[in-house]
């Protein structure tokens, strides 16, 4: 039988950890898109930023699309405007987002797509696949765990009407 303190014990080792196995995984596969993302001219958070950016456009043409806030596409990314703008400043300065301050609020901070962004959009259609097939890991365990992992994400956010109410 082992002794209290050697059971506590066994809860600070590192392969016990279950934030380790996370961030371990996260860098893991963040480096498996690296080589994919590199064709493309991008980071791993600058791909994010543009995910958001081309679903929130979806098929509106440019000249009709308003953007989105900035304050969106921090949420959606789980992001700080402090981490989340030197991402958009890089992308800014590579040509593929626009940023505008709002016409009726100067204090908001609206994106959108430049055509270079737009076109890009084509080239990244390949990165999901080639990532599937990277990875070796069969299609419906990937699917499996990314639903896991989804509603795992959702229990840890805060519930939205306690912290508003």
């Amino acid at each position: 039988m082992q002794s209290a303190e050697t059971s506590l014990d066994a809860l600070l080792k590192l392969d016990n950890q279950f934030c380790f196995a996370l961030y371990a995984l996260s860098r893991r596969v963040t480096a498996l898109y690296r080589p994919l993302l590199q064709e493309l001219g991008l980071t791993y958070p600058q791909y994010l930023v543009m995910l958001v950016l081309w679903e929130a456009q979806g098929q509106t043409s440019p000249d009709e699309f308003a953007g989105v806030p900035v304050k969106f596409v921090g949420e959606r990314l789980h992001l700080d405007t402090g981490t989340l703008t030197p991402l958009l400043k890089r992308l800014e300065a590579s040509g593929l987002v626009l940023r505008a301050r709002a016409q009726q609020d100067e204090r908001e901070v609206r994106l959108r797509l430049s055509v270079a962004g737009l076109q890009l959009k084509e080239k990244a259609r390949v990165v999901p696949l080639q990532l599937i097939c990277n990875s070796g890991i069969p299609p419906d365990r990937l699917l499996q765990l990314q639903r896991e992992l989804q509603a795992l994400l959702e229990m840890t956010l805060p519930d939205e009407k306690a912290t508003k109410g």
